[in-house]
């Protein structure tokens, strides 16, 4: 499916990090020469996005960033990928989330301000599997589903790429933000990293050790082997006063990786990628109070915490990927063939919690007044099987040359909803008694949440390539998918570029693409149980066609659909400099959300409907937003040299602004959009990001030791609160902060080095705003760098 083309291989050595988006981005490395003059310096990657066989980044049609992966592997300060990307690539913005229950546990990541699950990750160009969770809390992709990164180890990465244009044409649903592919190592050698950090105030200790072995197969294979074990302390930022527990989750990881090639003939390779990862991680929940609260009897027991208590939201989280497939020549085409699957599973145990009904009916009965202190409270899984077929051959003969690409893509998924034990859900005090149901922290999912659902698709291509002339190039792409629950659709792009002067290249896009609804939207159920009047009442999250949804007129989800345009240049007037700049403008209509609560108090018709089911309050997702995302991404870098010393500036900007067009209910739902989609929801859609994003860097080598300085901007971000505007209460504005990175390494030898340094050096903080008006209950969100503040690390990394 991917292609070789050539980059300067000593810009490869001597840049990372955002240094590495100036440098490797197609726009930027718009060489003098053409590609086919390159000189022995250059090497072979792979580039996303073509399929053409004499390709290169140099005249790509649209931007791409090759994001070189070794030496923040070796000495970056951010120890997983997915924060790690976000210090480096001003388009990407991945945020830990604290006080979001299951979001807490898996770092969601998103593309130019987008969803989560509205940008495509592969890993060495085959697709991967999205998370089994799909985030209900938290300032960030509100149910959405999304890729957790930190799953792959980053010292088994060689490279991450990052398409930003739409490809839904090339490479099928979510890929409307972009593509984002990971490329695995499988060079020979060993190497190895050790690593620890801290934040400033002494909590949230990171420890690391990360080895990597590539050995050769035969004569002409190789088998690299990563293993990891990451162990990611809990930070705390709660005042004094303040029971909560506000920071990092708590992760153990253990992580093993394998990829690898081995030649069967003079054209043909078998390839094969194998990962598995086992996290252990545990989240804090909103405190309880103790003797004195209203807590007492309702949520706690003075039985059990007179002082009051914070539960723990522990995760089980297993996730495991796996790729073989085998690429040859049939005549004077292409082909690769290939399987790939993917897994993920999130199983709950609430700890240093009680089921206070449970509590309450021993206290009636005569008991002391206690509970089990931990449930299993149930969980969910994700599977995804994809074949593909893939065909290419290049033409040499016809117009300046044409690469004509087509494909097949077969594609079955299954989750599941597990329940949790009796315990974790049930109210066992009767009506009036005054104990809350279900394990405090998180309830447990109920038997009539369980689901096993499975859909499959089928996919067709055609992509095309070719130099109208010297200086013009084109590439079109036309892509037909059916889907086994929704329907079928056809999405299409048409890209070219011109090279009007040898240090100038001007490029342009135009394409549909789509987003199919995820299982977990479709399916996702949860259930607790209250009593409202005296009565025992649902409250749901209520699955798409189940009867509740049927009930309240919720139609059957389909595919979100976008249009996106890109406008971009590039000037390289010498190897030294270059700069580019590429506007999008991206439309998504039918977008999916996750609806408000509806209950007696905002829609009583509806309530009334619904209490005939028992159900006293539900809420929906439901394809019902039209959004308008627009933007430019400026990238800028300079290499020089005096005397001994070298060093590069880079510059990496993303200004981005995403509105709420349009709200169209349902006809059921009519008149209640300030329902559908608050005030408070339609700002995490617009500004859950930060609408500007920049890093300016500043690398400076000499001798044996190299120094890094990064300082990262984040504009500023508006977000709702629970009451409202309308309520009188005023939005949360959150104004433009600066983080500042620094590091310095030194060279044992060739073979060794040790780096010390900090991120977000100067503490900064997001602003103050009010907490009871705040998503997490504290006095800011977890938005732009966080809520942490300074953190300082050292690293150890070996060559043997």
């Amino acid at each position: 499916m991917f292609i070789p083309t050539t980059i300067r291989k000593a810009v490869l050595l001597s840049l990372y990090g955002s240094a590495a988006i100036a440098a490797f981005s197609p726009a930027a490395h718009a060489q003098t020469a053409p590609a086919a003059k390159a000189d022995a310096s250059q090497q072979v990657v792979n580039v996303v996005g073509s399929r053409r066989a004499a390709s290169s980044t140099t005249d790509t049609v649209v931007p791409i960033d090759v994001i070189p992966m070794n030496k923040v592997a070796e000495q970056g300060g951010n120890f997983d990928l997915s924060q790690t990307l976000t210090n480096i690539s001003p388009s990407f913005n991945s945020t830990r989330q604290s006080g979001a229950d299951g979001a807490d546990l898996v770092d969601s990541a998103a593309l130019r301000g987008l969803g989560s699950d509205q940008t495509l990750v592969l890993v060495n160009g085959k697709r991967r599997h999205t998370t089994a969770l799909v985030n209900l809390f938290g300032a960030r992709n509100r149910g959405n589903t999304g890729t957790d990164m930190n799953a792959i180890p980053m010292l088994a990465i060689k490279d991450v790429q990052v398409l930003r244009d739409g490809a839904a044409a090339q490479y099928g649903s979510d890929a409307i933000a972009g593509v984002m592919d990971i490329g695995l190592k499988k060079s020979l050698g060993c190497e190895a990293v050790a690593g620890y950090s801290q934040y400033s105030a002494g909590d949230g200790k990171n420890w690391l050790t990360s080895a990597y072995c590539g050995v050769a197969l035969g004569d002409k294979g190789t088998l690299g082997i990563t293993g990891e074990y990451l162990d990611r302390g809990r930070s705390n930022r709660a005042e004094a006063d303040n029971p909560r527990i506000i920071g990092d989750s708590k992760t153990k990881n253990k992580t093993l990786y394998l990829n690898g090639d081995l030649a069967t003939s003079a054209t043909g390779k078998l390839y094969f990628t194998a990962g598995a990862q086992s996290r252990a991680a545990s989240s804090a929940a909103f405190a309880r109070g103790g003797i004195g609260s209203e807590d007492i009897p309702n949520r706690n027991s003075a039985a059990m915490y007179p002082n009051g208590f914070v539960p723990f939201i522990d995760a089980q989280i297993d996730d495991q990927y796996g790729t073989i497939g085998h690429r040859s020549r049939i005549g004077e085409w292409n082909a690769d063939f290939s399987q790939t699957y993917g897994y993920n599973k999130m199983r709950y145990n609430i700890a240093h919690t009680i089921n206070a009904s449970i509590a309450n009916q021993d206290l009636l009965n005569g008991g002391k007044g206690i509970s089990a202190d931990h449930f299993d409270a149930g969980g969910f899984s994700f599977q995804q099987l994809t074949s593909n077929a893939d065909f290419n051959r290049f033409f040499d003969n016809i117009l300046g040359g044409l690469n004509v690409g087509f494909g097949a893509e077969y594609r079955s998924e299954e989750y599941k909803i597990y329940s949790g034990e009796l315990g974790s859900y049930i109210d066992a005090d009767g009506v009036g008694s005054g104990g809350s149901g279900g394990s405090q922290g998180f309830p447990g999912f109920q038997p009539g949440d369980q689901v096993k659902a499975k859909r499959h698709s089928s996919a067709a291509y055609l992509d095309l390539e070719a130099d109208l002339t010297p200086i013009i190039k084109v590439q079109g792409a036309v892509r037909y998918e059916k889907f086994s629950d929704f329907g079928s659709t056809v999405t299409g792009k048409l890209a070219g570029s011109i090279r009007p002067a040898d240090s100038v290249l001007l490029r342009g896009s135009v394409s549909t693409g789509f987003r199919a609804p995820s299982l977990q939207q479709v399916y996702f159920s949860s259930t607790f149980t209250d009593f409202i009047g005296g009565v025992a009442t649902d409250v749901v999250l209520a699955p798409n066609g189940g009867v509740v949804a049927n009930a309240a007129g919720i139609p059957k989800l389909k595919e979100e659909k976008s249009t996106s345009f890109t406008l971009g240049t590039t000037w390289t007037p010498s190897q030294a400099v270059s700069v580019t700049a590429d506007l999008y403008n991206i439309k998504i209509k039918d977008r999916i959300v996750l609806s408000g609560r509806f209950n007696e108090g905002n829609y009583p018709d509806l309530a009334e409907r619904l209490s005939k089911l028992g159900v006293g309050e539900a809420q929906f997702f439901v394809n019902s937003v039209d959004t308008r995302t627009k933007g430019l991404d400026l990238t800028a870098s300079h290499k020089t040299s005096f005397g001994a010393n070298r060093l590069t500036t880079f510059l990496a900007m993303n200004l981005s602004k995403t509105e709420v067009t349009d709200i169209h209910a349902p006809a059921s739902l009519k008149g209640f959009e300030d329902v559908l989609l608050s005030e408070k929801e339609r700002l995490y859609i617009e500004q859950g990001g930060p609408r500007a994003k920049a890093t300016l860097g500043f690398t400076l080598g000499t001798g044996p030791v190299e120094s890094e300085f990064k300082v990262i901007h984040y504009g500023p971000q508006t977000l709702g609160t629970f009451d409202g505007t309308a309520g009188g209460v005023p939005n949360q504005h959150y104004k433009a902060k600066t983080s500042a990175d620094l590091s310095f390494t030194y060279a044992i030898n060739k073979n060794a080095k040790v780096t010390f340094g900090g991120t977000n050096i100067f503490n900064a903080k997001p602003t103050a705003q009010d907490a009871d008006q705040t998503d997490n209950g504290f006095k800011y969100e977890s938005v732009q760098f966080g809520l942490n503040g300074a953190s300082y690390f050292g690293r150890l990394w070996v060559k043997f």
